[in-house]
């Protein structure tokens, strides 16, 4: 039964056209059980935290078989997430969205869809004396986000996932089913396209990867894209008008300086900027011009900016935006939002378990051995493949429902309160994080869970706040 007077079960609600009543029952129990479970956020233990009042008479097979048999699609979710963030855009705001992969690392050789990836962290991309290049098993996810600033600070964004696909390796897909991360990215911005309203702009942030001719080249015109540009890109002049003869119209004009080159060139002076870039003002040195990048956005014009730090701590770096009357400060500010995504990833990894579960295995027969002849994973079949598939999307979901439900109930002025007077030493505190907002949300649905099951001998209740937030972080 669904609690009315729950704020987060209304929020619960609008998901229940996606589900059968039995599966929606068991969807609620499972968005409650990984928001208030501490630890390994394994299938199993949140069925513990979950398994209370009416779930506890259900076997506890209906939540495997919730990820493996039921009849939902991820996809979906993402849909019903995306309604409910642009509820929150003001009309006048574009829409932001960042697109990124990212790696969950897994163990064993019978998991479905796992492969070996490169390992971002593990990497030390030249910063040392020679660059070290690692890889690691396991899932490789494209997640695409929608960014909302957040109401105490409007510089301040979090990112909120939408979209999800399972990245494959050439090498462990079949080959009628392999799609590169690009083109992965390039179906989920083509499938949100239809569900943002037609008068809202849509900018779209990626890094290198995703800043390639399989996204930029096939974006619908209203959406524009803004990612770093290679040093040495090949830049055009607008095409002359065609002349009146025989022949194909050119298709670019004369060539242009790269940023490498544009950097060198002392003619061409720097121009100082103020920006503010991930949070704080910073002092820019910005070189730009208008052109053609043909190799990659094809007849569209783009606007290029080079960046240099005055101070030299970083190196020169060139970017791009399809919008070509977009200024160099919108351009770097814009850019700056990509960050956003790999602070959500890291929070849902660290708070939520997205690394956790180890469903979509399958054991080996007992007595049979792996042959050690054949390296690499080896699933059975399309064993635990629905599992894969659906479970990081509905991790992802969870994120985003903390993340609303917080915007639209949380207190955040009691929260940052509450989270200096539990360590005073963090006197810089101003803001709460995500953290903060989910033990917002475990105080809740505690306290919920109390009030509509109080005990029968002493009556309602009361809890302790002190008592809740010692629960929050133990």
């Amino acid at each position: 039964m669904i609690n009315e007077h729950s704020s987060f079960q209304g929020l619960l609600v609008n998901f229940s056209s996606i589900f059968t009543e039995p599966s929606f029952r068991n969807f609620m129990a499972l968005v409650s059980g990984w928001a208030l479970g501490t630890g390994r956020r394994t299938i199993s233990r949140v069925i513990q935290v979950a398994g209370f009042g009416e779930e506890q008479s259900r076997h506890h097979s209906i939540f495997y078989r919730f990820f493996s048999r039921a009849r939902w699609t991820s996809d979906k979710l993402g849909r019903v997430v995306l309604s409910l963030v642009l509820k929150l855009i003001p009309d006048n705001l574009p829409i932001i969205l960042t697109v990124d992969d990212t790696l969950c690392r897994k163990s064993g050789a019978h998991l479905w869809g796992g492969g070996m990836h490169h390992d971002a962290l593990l990497s030390n991309y030249g910063r040392g004396k020679s660059f070290v290049k690692f890889f690691s098993f396991g899932h490789n996810w494209v997640i695409v986000c929608v960014c909302i600033s957040m109401p105490w600070n409007k510089d301040r964004w979090m990112a909120v996932p939408v979209a999800f696909r399972l990245y494959r390796s050439k090498k462990r897909c079949p080959k009628a089913k392999y799609r590169k991360r690009t083109e992965l990215a390039r179906e989920m911005l083509s499938e949100l396209e239809p569900q943002i309203p037609q008068a809202r702009a849509v900018i779209i942030v990626g890094d290198t990867e995703y800043a390639c001719r399989e996204v930029v080249r096939n974006l619908p015109p209203r959406m524009d894209f803004i990612g770093p540009m290679a040093m040495d890109a090949a830049l055009y002049e607008t095409p002359p008008k065609k002349k009146s003869g025989r022949g194909r119209p050119c298709k670019k004009g004369k060539r242009l300086k790269s940023p490498k080159q544009l950097i060198k060139d002392r003619s061409f002076r720097w121009k100082p900027q103020e920006m503010l870039l991930y949070g704080r003002q910073v002092k820019v040195l910005v070189k730009t011009q208008t052109c053609l990048w043909y190799t990659v956005a094809g007849g569209r014009l783009v606007r290029m900016i080079v960046t240099r730090d005055p101070n030299g701590r970083i190196e020169d770096r060139a970017y791009f935006s399809t919008d070509a009357e977009m200024t160099s400060k919108e351009i770097a500010q814009y850019f700056s939002l990509r960050w956003t995504q790999e602070e959500m990833h890291r929070n849902v990894k660290q708070h939520l378990g997205l690394e956790d579960p180890q469903n979509g295995w399958w054991r080996r027969p007992r007595g049979k051995r792996k042959n050690k002849k054949i390296p690499g994973p080896k699933p059975h079949a399309v064993r635990g493949e629905k599992a894969v598939i659906r479970t990081a999307p509905f991790i992802l979901t969870v994120y985003a429902l903390v993340v609303l439900w917080y915007l639209g109930k949380g207190s955040w002025q009691e929260d940052v309160g509450r989270a200096r007077r539990r360590a005073p030493w963090y006197r810089q505190k101003r803001e709460p994080a995500f953290g903060d907002m989910l033990a917002a949300l475990r105080r809740h649905l505690w306290t919920e869970q109390n009030i509509s099951a109080p005990s029968t001998e002493q009556g309602s209740a009361k809890i302790n706040d002190s008592l809740l937030d010692c629960l929050c972080v133990a």
